[in-house]
């Protein structure tokens, strides 16, 4: 494992936010239990770790932050972010087997870990433990779901905070609806998992409703925060840029099935039907890992352009983002990217859970197979692009800041450590 100190010390940080805040309650101090480090921060759990805890810190909390890690280069980023923390540990992720999985479906006593060599992490347990005895501690926070959520016996004497994010079995039942059968085999087992994973904690915390209505559904008597994602404003400015007139976007991680599934949806049914009234239209597909079929489809009128350093140029310079999810659950940063960067958005309804947009205002919102007549028209519409644009953007700044963000979770802390 990897320990690591802040350069700043804990009494400079008591001194600096009691002077920020005068009359404040207390400085809070926060172990946070991760299933992945904040950084780096194109893999979107790990973006809302950073932005999230940059923002607490600055406001004068106290974290510690233990993290599990499945990427051999995960230690070389601790620089990004280890100033956010009075202390950063990284374990490995240790493999999760098929039968201790089963054990905990089978034996409710083994749903929790009560000792080192129950849990899936004896390491992580471990260090938990460690923490605890040598540091007092005002809430615990766990980020993630199956990865993390059976320590609570650990820290079950304090306020707790779980967030999953999203609900899995959710992800599974619209993938099982677009006839993925290895999530429909899967399915019965994290509807089982999430009717229980998180009934000890105090307060369960998600990105969207749709996700807090699949768990409550599962676990009636959980207590559930719907707390969206922000989006970094200094780096996802309007630029005075000419867009191109016919240029579509969609942007993702391509190992991703949903993004998959999407690209499918565009290449197949949206883009035909817009090519069919609008020759010259062009889609433009940008973000890392295309498989080779995808690679394939290039052609004179889809450009493949792959991983890029910075997607705010081509944000800024497309006519129109297309974003046709069938599969996912959560919150969609490229969506909130998109607002934030000024070009009218058509999208799928699952492509805007838990984005207040609302249609024909600040985003166009149609099914799939209602997706290209819509495209079309904003294609055609300067007087509605130009809406779209400027409503999208003043949404962001409304309601999507991580500043926004920061401010929930510290009402949230509030609430529980009384």
């Amino acid at each position: 494992s990897i320990a690591l100190k802040m350069r700043v010390s804990p009494v400079q940080v008591w001194v600096s936010a009691l002077q920020a805040h005068p009359g404040d309650s207390p400085v809070k101090t926060i172990l946070l239990i991760s299933r992945c480090p904040p950084y780096p921060l194109h893999f979107g759990d790990r973006l809302i770790l950073w932005h999230l805890m940059r923002q607490l810190a600055r406001r004068g909390y106290v974290i510690d932050l233990l993290a599990l890690h499945s990427r051999a280069d995960d230690p070389l980023f601790t620089a990004e972010y280890q100033d956010f923390f009075r202390s950063v540990e990284l374990i490995p992720e240790a493999p999760r087997r098929a039968s201790a999985y089963l054990r905990r479906l089978l034996r409710p006593s083994a749903r929790f870990a009560h000792s080192p060599d129950q849990s899936f992490s004896p390491q992580l347990w471990r260090t938990i433990a460690d923490y605890l005895r040598r540091r007092h501690y005002d809430l615990a926070h766990c980020f993630g779901g199956v990865n993390v959520y059976e320590f609570h016996p650990c820290f079950a004497d304090k306020p707790t905070v779980i967030a999953p994010y999203e609900s899995y079995a959710l992800f599974l039942r619209r993938a099982a609806r677009q006839g993925h059968l290895k999530a429909r085999l899967s399915l019965p087992l994290a509807r089982r998992f999430e009717s229980w994973m998180f009934s000890p904690y105090d307060r369960a915390v998600v990105l969207a409703e749709p996700d807090k209505a699949m768990l409550l559904s599962l676990d009636p008597k959980l207590n559930i925060d719907v707390i969206p994602n922000g989006i970094d404003l200094e780096r996802f400015q309007l630029q005075q840029t000419e867009r191109a007139p016919h240029t579509l976007l969609f942007v993702g991680s391509y190992d991703y099935l949903p993004n998959q599934d999407a690209v499918r949806a565009l290449t197949h049914q949206v883009m035909p039907a817009v090519r069919r009234q609008i020759p010259q239209a062009k889609l433009q597909l940008v973000g890392k890992n295309p498989p080779a079929w995808m690679r394939g489809l290039a052609n004179e009128h889809i450009e493949v352009i792959g991983a890029v350093a910075d997607v705010q140029p081509y944000l800024a310079r497309a006519a129109v983002f297309v974003c046709p999810l069938r599969i996912g659950a959560g919150l969609k940063n490229k969506i909130l990217e998109a607002l934030a960067m000024g070009i009218p958005v058509a999208a799928t309804p699952l492509s805007v859970d838990g984005i207040r947009v609302k249609h024909g205002e600040s985003a166009w919102i149609a099914d799939v197979e209602g997706l290209a007549a819509g495209v079309l028209r904003l294609l055609r519409d300067e007087e509605l692009r130009q809406r779209l644009s400027a409503n999208g953007r003043a949404l962001i700044e409304a309601e999507y800041t991580w500043a926004g963000v920061a401010s929930r979770y510290e009402r949230l802390y509030d609430e529980l450590t009384g």
